[in-house]
């Protein structure tokens, strides 16, 4: 590990002209980032244009021994190509080379080695120079795959800063899962809104009581017409019955917590859980220009898989 992180901290003596030139033209090209390699560097490859696709690079991955089998074709005028070999000088990687450039494509060589065959071809090289291997016989990709991944990632960063690319923009890439959803799922789409317990100021304690047992929230609103003036949950009820013997004539607006925490259906569902936690609640009161439309629960969050 200490081997492989020394090598990473290395790089940063061998970025040059030729990334700042290369991450240029990436950003203008009107083509599409084409990104190949063989053996190991072909995993490396896959991962990177993951990384550029889900952060607004439109990549595609081609695989150089495919290549040279009839996969050429997937290059096309105006794409730039990032091929990607430790040595510079395997067999695929030398038949492959002049290929890539017949049709004016710009050719970005990532290698350990600039004085290789791929370092002469390239236009740009991006030099992911390592030492020696992490392996104890200096053969297996180690060090140099993780070079040349964080050349990669680095890469994808800096085009991400020039593409002035967001959360937002990351988030329409990343639909899915839990982060997705933290980053597009709102409060309204979570809200049920068959499930809108309410009573008035001057409902009775039981009434009040069979309607959170009835919407199974743990809490009612309390309204005057539309507007919310309160809220009573299942732990008010409670204190109320330890404090009084006598509980006949308690309407609801006698125990209600007056101004509740709310949230717009619009708010993100993520800031809403920020907003529980802060408070130490399980219930929002969702509201839209003074109108009552429902209650956010925490349970509601969590079954989105959110947390």
């Amino acid at each position: 590990m200490l081997t492989e992180s020394e090598s990473i901290a290395n790089l940063v003596n061998y970025l040059d002209e030729d990334f700042a030139k290369a991450t240029g033209i990436i950003h203008q090209s009107k083509g599409r980032l084409v990104v190949t390699g063989i053996g190991k560097s072909a995993i490396i490859a896959s991962k990177i244009v993951a990384t550029l696709n889900s952060t607004g690079t439109p990549s595609l991955f081609l695989h150089a021994a495919e290549a040279i089998h009839g996969d050429l074709g997937m290059v096309q005028p105006g794409d730039v190509v990032i091929c990607i070999s430790k040595s510079g000088n395997s067999p695929e990687i030398k038949v492959l080379a002049p290929l890539l450039k017949r049709d004016g494509n710009v050719l970005i060589g990532m290698t350990a080695n600039k004085d290789s065959f791929l370092g002469k071809e390239s236009d740009y090289v991006l030099h992911a120079y390592v030492e020696s291997e992490a392996c104890p016989n200096n053969l297996a990709p180690t060090n140099s795959t993780t070079a040349q991944l964080v050349l990669g990632d680095a890469l994808a960063v800096c085009l991400m800063e020039l593409n002035n690319f967001k959360s937002e923009d990351f988030a329409k890439y990343h639909p899915g899962g839990a982060l997705g959803k933290k980053l597009l799922l709102r409060v309204g789409d979570m809200l049920d809104d068959t499930h809108r317990p309410a009573v008035t100021p001057d409902s009775s304690i039981k009434q009040a009581i069979f309607e959170i047992s009835a919407k199974r929230l743990g809490v009612t609103a309390v309204l005057e017409g539309e507007k919310v003036v309160g809220i009573i949950t299942d732990g008010d009820i409670r204190r109320m019955l330890n404090d009084r013997d006598n509980i006949a004539g308690v309407v609801a607006k006698d125990i209600m917590t007056h101004n509740p925490k709310t949230i717009k259906p619009t708010e993100m569902a993520a800031d809403a859980l920020n907003t529980m936690e802060n408070f130490a609640i399980t219930q929002l009161v969702v509201e839209e220009n003074g109108e009552y439309k429902g209650i956010l629960h925490l349970h509601d969050i969590l079954k989105e898989g959110i947390v």
